[in-house]
């Protein structure tokens, strides 16, 4: 029935509104059809045993099988190209450079005369050519950070902040100074230093190679006590690129320490009682010396870690003929240097390093005018 204003045999083919415009939304193209899933079986399969009237074409399955198969190939080959950009980075250290064992000396400085000493520390610092050195980190000054043709701003930061860190850790913890554990210094080096780091305290020996004193700085705590944890330091740092995969830093410092004799028990308390002035009593300077070379490559600077190339310290006053492997033992207020030289060389003998010895300027010690006469301990 044709509806309200509709004529009466309805709309004529071809007019606007005719009855193919009605169905147009319902005719599919033949692409559609062949895409169809589902297909009907023809008269002449559909008179036979056949009882469904439709079957499902493989053909949709086969495309998503084999689309999934080259997505998943394609994610392989991805997976692969980054695994191999990653191994083939030109910003990756390269591994024929291994880390080099530290070679290192340590050089005592023997006093001309006796150590001097004073109850006042300020009093020792402000006679002495340490006057103007600054305290503690504050003397170990970073220089302006400025890129390389390699490595960028933060990196070269990087660089120095690690250098300034060990020589914070090694030189001026009281800590490490008094004997302790030195495994803030260690986390600072490179792995692959570690065999030698752990063999220089477990067994140390003066050849060069496994001296614990060639790390860091640290004193007998049987016999030596800090009489001041404000230490003088100053000194200068310098970093170079030496290859588009190194930067290397040497820092050159010198450190004042103020010193006094471990006392103890009976005779700590017998000499307070009596008020007797002995040197056990008077704080003396201890001047340490260190030139420092590390080695960054990349992944150093990424782990905030450095290798330790090279360490040169001189200290004093000191005997010649102390060992100086293990700990520092310095010469303390009143006592003076034995005569003779450092202990005797077998040039014969191998394995080990000539110790060296020399002698502490009277101009590196504080000139204070009047000196009590002590006798050496």
């Amino acid at each position: 029935m044709g509806g309200p204003g509709d004529p009466p045999a309805g709309t004529p083919e071809g007019a606007a509104g005719g009855g193919e415009d009605e169905y147009r939304s319902v005719v599919f193209d033949e692409s559609f059809v062949r895409a169809a899933r589902l297909q009907e079986f023809s008269a002449q399969e559909r008179i036979s045993d056949h009882t469904r009237a439709v079957r499902r074409r493989p053909g949709l399955h086969r495309t998503l099988s084999r689309q999934l198969l080259i997505l998943v190939v394609l994610i392989a080959v991805a997976f692969g190209t980054a695994i191999y950009m990653g191994l083939r980075s030109p910003y990756q250290s390269p591994a024929a450079k291994r880390p080099e064992p530290l070679r290192m000396t340590v050089t005592p400085l023997a006093p001309t005369g006796r150590v001097p000493g004073s109850k006042s520390v300020s009093d020792l610092y402000a006679h002495s050519p340490a006057a103007e050195f600054r305290v503690g980190a504050e003397g170990i000054n970073l220089p302006p950070a400025r890129r390389t043709s390699h490595f960028s701003d933060s990196q070269v930061m990087g660089a120095l902040v690690t250098a300034k860190d060990y020589l914070v850790e090694s030189a001026l913890d009281p800590d490490v100074l008094a004997g302790g554990s030195p495994r803030d210094v260690r986390l600072l080096i490179d792995p692959q230093q570690y065999a030698q780091f752990d063999r220089s305290f477990n067994r140390p020996a003066a050849d060069g190679r496994h001296a614990a004193t060639g790390w860091l700085v640290r004193f007998d705590p049987a016999r030596t006590a800090l009489a001041d944890r404000r230490v003088r330091t100053e000194g200068t740092l310098r970093i170079v690129e030496t290859d588009k995969n190194t930067l290397e830093v040497t820092s050159d410092h010198t450190f004042v320490y103020a010193l006094r004799a471990v006392e103890r028990g009976d005779r700590a308390d017998a000499r307070r009682a009596k008020g007797t002035d002995d040197a056990r009593a008077r704080a003396s300077l201890f001047t340490v010396r260190r030139e420092l070379h590390f080695r960054f490559d990349r992944d150093d600077l990424r782990m905030h870690r450095a290798e330790v190339l090279t360490s040169v310290t001189q200290a004093g006053p000191l005997a010649c003929a102390a060992g100086t492997a293990d700990h520092l033992r310095p010469l303390l207020a009143g006592e003076r240097a034995k005569t003779g030289g450092p202990a005797g060389t077998d040039p014969y003998a191998t394995g080990g390093a000539t110790p060296l010895c020399g002698s502490l300027a009277a101009s590196a010690q504080p000139s204070l005018s009047a000196q009590p006469s002590l006798s050496a301990s």
